[in-house]
């Protein structure tokens, strides 16, 4: 199965590091338009330079939980693209620094935070980049979610767990009301993948009987790598995943 995108316009969110600028590449790599985003802007500038002039990537410092931000980024890729986004990557998100604690030491702040970069951010980027999916009447959404959405989050960040959830439900809903204009929206629940300094700090203070027993509870009996995710982002946005919408596919080494 050959998958390419040429010269399709593609947006990847929270492409500093990790799966966002591995997916950025992959999308790259493959042909597209790639224009991508983050907080940090040495990070993306570096996910921009890493990419080479062969494969070049578009990249913008943007606040996803800022509505207006994320419709001026849009509107400047879709216009870089000739008025057309085939493929949005909602990806921002994470854990914004936060550790696990007990509930009622969660302040207000902590647990808005975390909804606003995994689930605000790709409410305002599958908002500004419906109408132009519409009027092509064809479109592809990939929302990276987490295991800890459909099950327990191994951080113990309560906001986390909830905010991943409910991106999974944002993506059944949107499925729906897009599925009429020819435009789906899947998602992708990788496991526990070694794929940033956060997950990195995360295995280390398992120590190495932690690190034992999460390897022994995966049917694989092996960490993921970035690639398997990015594989599963590529295949949902890709023409042979036509048929396929509202989806939450778990790339976790079998659980």
């Amino acid at each position: 199965m050959l998958i390419e995108f040429p010269d399709r316009g593609v947006v990847v969110t929270g492409a500093g590091h990790g799966f966002g600028r591995a997916i950025a590449h992959g999308f790259a790599r493959r042909g597209a338009r790639v224009w991508c985003c983050d907080l940090d802007q040495a990070k993306i500038a570096e996910t921009a330079s890493l990419a080479g002039a062969k494969h070049p990537i578009q990249g913008r410092v943007v606040d996803v939980s800022g509505r207006d931000g994320v419709r001026a980024f849009v509107a400047e890729a879709e216009r870089a693209c000739g008025g057309r986004i085939d493929v949005l990557v909602n990806n921002a998100g994470g854990v914004r620094g936060q550790a696990g604690r007990p509930l009622e030491e969660i302040t207000e702040r902590q647990w808005k935070e975390i909804f606003e970069a995994n689930v605000d951010g790709a409410f305002w980027f599958s908002q500004a980049a419906a109408p132009a999916m519409k009027a092509a009447r064809r479109g592809r959404i990939v929302n990276i979610s987490s295991g800890a959405g459909l099950g327990v989050s191994k951080t113990g960040i309560q906001a986390y767990a909830s905010a991943k959830a409910g991106l999974i439900g944002l993506t059944r809903q949107l499925c729906h009301e897009l599925g009429p204009f020819g435009i789906t929206v899947n998602s992708v629940a990788p496991g526990f993948v070694l794929s940033n300094p956060t997950t990195r700090k995360q295995w280390e203070a398992y120590g190495p009987e932690g690190q034992r027993l999460l390897v022994e509870g995966i049917a694989l009996k092996h960490l993921g790598s970035v690639d398997d995710i990015v594989n599963a982002v590529l295949f949902l946005a890709s023409d042979q995943a036509g048929w396929i919408s509202g989806q939450t596919l778990s790339v976790d080494g079998g659980k």
